[in-house]
């Protein structure tokens, strides 16, 4: 199995890791935190750095997944994307054996797609985005970079989801919708 970093350890790292170890490709070696948090456990994995020792961790292993969480603020995934990426790390996609993912869909880089979500035929999912449990994208959508589509969200056949944005948790889209980007949408919102 391929080593495996992962850059966060609160509650959507646990999540992460569950999916991860399921999904049976990658060892994952320890998380990356704040300094305070060096030697704790995060589950049954060490917090073995922080975010200044990155360029380090770099030299060392090939495969980084971020697993900070999104909610109002995308700026910190994104920053580490982007840091990350100027590294020349590699960013898997990790796709939990209880999710569905079409065989005619893409999914970029380092995004994860959580269980018992479905991405169905012909949709796309861009970089670095989490597809929380049970959320669904339908055919034709396209959830663009670095969102967020929350537990049991539901993004309708043909709709784009702009760069940056965050789709609540039992949100409900009307198909061929545009969702702009850096959009923030509470949960169980209905758009139209």
């Amino acid at each position: 199995m391929e080593k495996l970093v992962l850059i966060g350890g609160g509650g959507h790292c646990r999540s992460c890791i569950d999916v991860i170890e399921t999904e049976g490709k990658f060892e994952i070696v320890g998380i990356v935190d704040i300094p305070q948090k060096i030697g704790e456990h995060v589950l049954s994995y060490k917090v073995i750095a922080a975010d200044d020792e990155l360029e380090e961790l770099a030299k060392k292993y090939k495969n980084f997944l971020i697993t900070i969480g999104q909610l109002r603020d995308p700026r910190p995934r994104i920053n580490l994307f982007s840091r990350l990426a100027k590294l020349n790390v590699n960013f898997p996609t990790i796709v939990s054996r209880n999710a569905y993912v079409s065989k005619y869909a893409k999914i970029d880089c380092g995004s994860i797609i959580m269980h018992g979500a479905i991405v169905n035929s012909n949709a796309i999912v861009g970089k670095n985005c989490i597809i929380n449990s049970n959320a669904l994208i339908e055919h034709d959508a396209v959830v663009n970079d670095h969102c967020h589509i929350a537990t049991a969200a539901v993004i309708n056949g043909g709709v784009t989801v702009g760069d940056s944005s965050f789709i609540g948790s039992g949100t409900i889209t009307k198909q061929y919708i545009v969702i702009p980007p850096h959009s923030f949408i509470p949960a169980h919102s209905l758009l139209k």
